[in-house]
């Protein structure tokens, strides 16, 4: 049995475009170096927006264009784009991928991994809305996030989100 890694939001709009951060920049080289050591299978998401994101309810409660897609931003950070190869990506247009965690059940229930690891950006929002959509999704499969690769939108936020995680029976290391 093998272990997923699902590298979340590696995008340049959350490293340092619109929404990035020093803490985010920090994680970057950490990220990469643990897809380069991953033996087992990884697979990618990208949040992805239109240009009509504005007018969204997320861009409504969050009004910063970020992730429209075919941009800059849009992107991977290069460091984690070259690592895609012929990998699976997700592009999602909001916090948790539905069709992740189909994909990830279906690879659960055929018995090709037994267990899935969450890495990325951002924690408190889209790292922990992908690890409780695969919680609830295979409540017998070990769900786990490495916070040493990932950062929130702050390091307290981060923080809660850890926690938060921890109390939803999903593996947390620090």
């Amino acid at each position: 049995m093998e272990k997923l890694l699902v590298v979340v939001d590696m995008q340049n709009d959350f490293v340092d475009g619109a929404l990035g951060t020093p803490e985010a920049q920090a994680i970057v080289a950490p990220v990469a170096e643990k897809i380069k050591a991953h033996e087992g299978p990884v697979v990618f998401t990208r949040d992805t927006h239109r240009p009509n994101y504005l007018q969204t309810q997320e861009g409504r409660k969050l009004p910063v264009e970020h992730c429209i897609k075919g941009t800059d931003g849009w992107r991977l950070t290069p460091e984690i784009h070259m690592l895609v190869d012929d990998r699976e990506i997700f592009d999602k247009n909001t916090f948790g991928s539905v069709e992740l965690s189909r994909y990830v059940s279906s690879m659960f229930q055929a018995g090709e991994i037994d267990s899935v690891e969450l890495i990325g950006l951002c924690t408190d929002i889209c790292v922990i809305s992908n690890a409780m959509l695969l919680k609830a999704a295979e409540p017998e499969m070990i769900v786990s996030v490495d916070g040493r690769c990932c950062a929130g939108v702050t390091p307290q936020s981060h923080k809660n989100a850890l926690e938060a995680m921890k109390m939803c029976q999903i593996e947390v290391a620090e």
